[in-house]
């Protein structure tokens, strides 16, 4: 039985006193769903948050202080359900505990440096860390990429994607573009920003408005823009042959158009885009590959080739022209360039 602490036990979304949308719930969900984990701890600075988790999860013992908990407990896998500008502290903190696996909610870091800091942390302490891009358990994705090596649309030439700014949203999309496309690194990304608009998200500055243009090593070429005139948010897999569509909308989360279909064709699929059961799969993935030694689907060396996507689009904005990879800077373009003027916002 692995030992299980959550860090983080913010209240369900919409409810009273909610801030998020309550990610551990569903992190807690999975772990109790397998029959090789059990939840032990948990920590968080609002005892009555960890409380009222704790009446409908489980947990035996509640900490104020994470630290405390790391160095208490002997935790096999932690769970990290905080914002942003927390999660690199945390997850360097439980890596050297010597917890054996570490998930950690989405986006990374709010800086480039510290998400390849965990990921080397982890790896050189043998600690097997994942990151929540939970869609690559959902039915839509999935059933699109099925499509995809089907030959639905003939070789893939392109892929493209719309939401609302690079950096919380767009870390999914950037996700899903490589598991459409097998994990193939990007060689370089081309994009800008714009200020207007920007907001925090979780504590973690945003764009107002974005593009990232890329290319695979593959030659197969990507797309995401962001911010303001961005249609609900959609992938698009565009082959040589016919062009697959992911979220069109509510009623038509999958539609394919080649030669065969006569036009738009709905494809059935049984979930829709969002679901907090895809977070529960993410973490019975990770139980798995704990046990059998395989990497997870939600690996942190998949997340980290996302989030370099993200950095290396304001790069491009910093530096105004193209950025091969891969990225060797550690601060955030977008920080420094609001911090220095360079960007208005």
């Amino acid at each position: 039985m692995y030992r299980v602490g959550i860090i983080g036990c913010g209240r369900p979304r919409a409810t009273e006193g909610a801030t998020g949308f309550g990610m551990s719930h569903a992190h807690a969900r999975g772990y109790n769903a397998s029959p090789d984990a059990t939840l032990v701890a948990l920590a968080d600075i609002n005892r009555d948050s960890a409380l009222a988790f704790q009446s409908v999860h489980g947990g035996e013992r509640i900490y104020a202080d994470y630290r405390r908990m790391l160095s208490e407990e002997q935790l096999d896998i932690v769970s990290v359900s905080t914002w942003p500008l927390l999660h690199a502290e945390m997850v360097l903190a439980a890596a050297d505990a010597g917890v054996k696996a570490i998930h950690c909610e989405k986006p990374m870091a709010p800086t480039y440096g510290e998400a390849v800091a965990m990921v080397e942390r982890c790896e050189a302490n043998g600690v097997q860390l994942t990151f929540n891009h939970q869609r690559r358990f959902g039915a839509p994705f999935r059933k699109a990429k099925q499509l995809l090596k089907g030959g639905a649309i003939g070789a893939l030439r392109r892929l493209e994607g719309n939401c609302d700014n690079l950096f919380d949203w767009g870390t999914h999309w950037f996700d899903m573009f490589f598991f459409y496309n097998d994990e193939t690194p990007v060689e370089w990304v081309i994009g800008q920003v714009d200020g207007r608009g920007s907001r925090p998200i979780f504590g973690a500055l945003v764009e107002g408005q974005g593009l990232s243009y890329f290319q695979f090593q593959n030659d197969v070429q990507g797309l995401l823009t962001t911010g303001f005139g961005a249609r609900g948010s959609i992938n698009r897999l565009v082959g040589e042959n016919g062009v697959i569509e992911v979220g069109h909308s509510p009623e038509q989360p999958v539609r394919l158009f080649n030669a065969e279909s006569g036009g738009w064709q709905t494809v059935a699929v049984e979930e829709g885009l969002h679901g907090m059961e895809y977070v529960e799969r993410g973490v019975l993935d990770l139980i798995d590959a704990l046990k059998t030694g395989r990497e997870p689907e939600l690996a942190g060396r998949r997340a980290l080739r996302a989030t370099e996507l993200i950095f290396a689009t304001y790069e491009s904005g910093r530096r105004r022209g193209r950025v091969d990879l891969p990225l060797t800077i550690t601060d955030s373009p977008l920080l420094s360039m609001v911090e220095s003027g360079a960007l208005a916002t």
